[in-house]
């Protein structure tokens, strides 16, 4: 047979196979797209399953709303284009949040839309022509959407003013409206309503105060990094690693156990080894904002974890890194505050000064009440009188009355006093406080207890006027150490209830300073863990801090509880912004610090190991500081607690995150994973 050429047989067979496939093919077409022919399965079993096939489940209507949320239109402006570029007549599309909808009938509503940042809100109004009457009305406030509709003037009122806000001058015709998800309708969320913790996405949201707060820290944290990086030579931004090791720097640490049997990381305290190893890396100006970690007692000022500008130069002194910071402050006040920058050189106070005439090294000066040494002056009965102390020393200090009125000044002390603030001091165990109101209508002026002569030189001393309140107060006789004495935390806590009664105005201003000169070690605290060396003394400051004169120096081998550290610390208005000191960057000098003064295990010096071989390879002097970057901006902003400037702060109670439910209890199966046992 030809090549080519089928017998008659084999042509009518073919001819019956394309009459078949042709009437599947149709049959096929008018099936759902949805049907899909598996990859080499014959074309007559496709089509035969495809008409058994059931028809596809209706989709939930969680599901079916989703997916009309995940095909959003995307916004032709943002609110604050949308105000400069706005023209009549125009069709935008803009997304925010829906406001409380507000309908005038049945024809027609207004709502606010206010725009993703809370900030600006235009004015929408819906008209029953179209279907986003209807799915406007069955949204509840706070949703968010996507909307789009014409531009129009808004009519004005003959009682608003031409000049009005342009958010006031204009609204939005609504076509269309896209609910992208819903808002509670049984949460009630107003600008006063206080969330729990556990709902502090809402408190956010509902808190305008809150939004700025955290809008103001961002552009402080970045002005900061401008200031830093337009010095010459700039500094760079380098991050250091959260998981560390543990070492006794001075505060406790929180550890992170690992899969390792026995071995554990332990969050930074501060970065201050890396830093300083960066120092011996021939990087010469280094900062980052870092994040610390501290397992503290909690206070208004403190958090388990925080953040700090942290900054190091090498070759250089004290004062070259105080110069920089004064240049951060001034670079921030000017650029967002209302009071004037600081200007010129911060003053610098000894810390035996600021004790002395403050009771605090970190003292908020703007209100006087300087404090005085009494004890050379006062009778024997009267230092009896106010404390059972032998040869103690007594201390007072003035707080002037309010209109010269004995009477009232008589009144505010008696209810500090009677008050849960003012039980600490009656309880003082050295005694408690002496209380006197200068009184020109009595004898002595009231100061009958101290004789004619001391009530002379007291009168010389404190120069008091009718009405004002003279405090006495004892403590032991013996040197400063710590943050504070009896007297000064009884001058700040009686200053601040005098304001929060009305009893004083609030001081105004901020009055910045440098504390300087503090004892480079002081005696080791119970309470503390310190650096766990046997000697009985820690470091005030960290056991890096380097002493501050060649005088110093010799105090180490003879009496180092006399040496001054070259410390510092900035403090403005009572709050220690930040400290940092110049840093010891010879090994031998740091081991002999550890070793022989404050008396380290060799194990403990062993935890040091890698900084001292980084000093040994080099290292120049260097220096540096870090700013509480928290506390920095809450003072900036008047605020009483660093959480009012923190997004997701912890609690007071333990340091607990109520909204995650953190710290967690430990599983038996992560115990066991990470080698550890539950101790009662």
């Amino acid at each position: 047979m030809p090549i080519g050429v089928l017998p008659m047989r084999s042509l009518r067979l073919r001819s019956s196979y394309i009459e078949i496939s042709n009437i599947l093919r149709g049959r096929a077409a008018a099936l759902p797209r949805q049907c899909h022919r598996p990859l080499h399965a014959p074309r007559y079993f496709h089509a035969r399953a495809c008409l058994l096939q059931e028809p596809p489940k209706e989709l939930p209507a969680f599901l079916e709303a989703y997916k009309r949320a995940v095909d959003f239109p995307p916004a032709t402006h943002d609110f604050e284009t949308f105000f400069a570029q706005a023209e009549p007549n125009t069709e935008v599309v803009l997304h925010g949040y829906l406001g409380q909808r507000s309908d005038l009938s049945k024809k027609l509503s207004f709502v606010r839309l206010a725009d993703p940042t809370l900030q600006h809100s235009l004015q929408v109004v819906a008209f029953a022509k179209n279907n986003a009457f209807e799915k406007l009305k069955a949204l509840n406030a706070n949703s968010p959407v996507a909307v789009r509709g014409i531009v129009q003037k808004k009519k004005a009122k003959a009682s608003e003013s031409a000049d009005k806000p342009a958010e006031d001058s204009w609204e939005l015709a609504l076509e269309e409206i896209h609910p992208l998800n819903d808002f509670p309708k049984e949460t009630i969320m107003t600008p006063e309503t206080v969330f729990p913790p556990e709902q502090r996405y809402l408190q956010l949201r509902s808190d305008a105060e809150l939004r700025e707060a955290l809008r103001f820290r961002a552009r402080a944290h970045n002005l900061c990094k401008k200031e830093l990086e337009e010095q010459s030579p700039p500094f760079f931004e380098i991050e250091t690693p959260l998981l560390f090791k543990s070492t006794p720097e001075g505060a406790r640490e929180f550890i992170v156990p690992t899969r390792r049997e026995g071995l554990a990381y332990a969050l930074p305290q501060s970065p201050q080894q890396y830093k300083q190893i960066l120092m011996a890396s021939g990087l010469p100006r280094y900062y980052q904002f870092a994040r610390c970690f501290r397992d503290e007692d909690l206070r208004a000022d403190r958090q388990p974890e925080f953040t700090q500008l942290d900054m190091e130069m090498s070759f250089a002194t004290g004062d070259d890194v105080m110069r920089t910071i004064e240049g951060v402050i001034r670079r921030l006040w000017s650029s967002l505050m209302k009071d004037p920058a600081p200007e010129g050189p911060f003053r610098k106070v000894p810390y035996q000064e600021v004790m002395a005439k403050y009771g605090s090294d970190k003292p908020d000066t703007r209100y006087g009440m300087e404090i005085i040494r009494l004890d050379q002056l006062l009778p024997v009965d009267l230092i009896g009188k106010i404390s059972d102390l032998e040869d103690p020393i007594v201390e007072a200090f003035k707080l002037e009355g309010n209109e010269n009125d004995p009477a009232e000044t008589h009144k505010f002390i008696t209810q500090f006093l009677d008050s849960p603030a003012g039980a600490p001091f009656n309880n003082n165990p050295d005694g408690g406080p002496g209380v006197f109101i200068y009184n020109g209508k009595q004898p002595l002026c009231g100061l009958q207890p101290f004789g004619f002569q001391a009530a002379e030189h007291v009168e010389e001393l404190l120069d008091p006027d009718h009405g004002d309140l003279i405090i006495l107060q004892a403590r032991p006789r013996a040197p400063f150490s710590g943050g504070s004495t009896p007297i000064g935390d009884l001058r700040r806590a009686l200053h601040a209830s005098s304001v929060s009664t009305g009893f004083k105005p609030a001081p105004t201003g901020f009055d910045f300073l440098w504390v300087v000169d503090f004892p480079l070690f002081s005696p080791s605290s119970d309470s503390e863990p310190g650096q766990g060396g046997a000697a009985g003394i820690s470091s005030t400051h960290h056991p890096f801090t380097a002493p501050k004169t060649p005088a110093d120096v010799d105090l180490l081998l003879t009496d180092p509880t006399q040496a001054v550290a070259d410390h510092y610390d900035l403090v403005v208005n009572g709050v220690e912004l930040g400290g940092g000191s110049r840093r010891i960057h010879d090994a031998a000098v740091q081991e002999f610090i550890f070793r022989e003064i404050l008396k380290m295990p060799a194990e403990r010096l062993d935890d040091f190991s890698h900084l001292l071989d980084a000093l040994r390879s080099g290292c120049p002097p260097h220096a540096g500081l870090a700013l509480g970057f928290d506390r920095l901006v809450a003072v900036m902003l008047g605020k009483e607690s660093v959480r009012d400037v923190i997004a997701f702060p912890k609690t007071g109670r333990g340091g607990d995150d109520a909204m995650v439910g953190a710290p967690s209890p430990m599983t038996e199966q992560a115990l066991e994973t990470y080698h550890l046992k539950l101790r009662k």
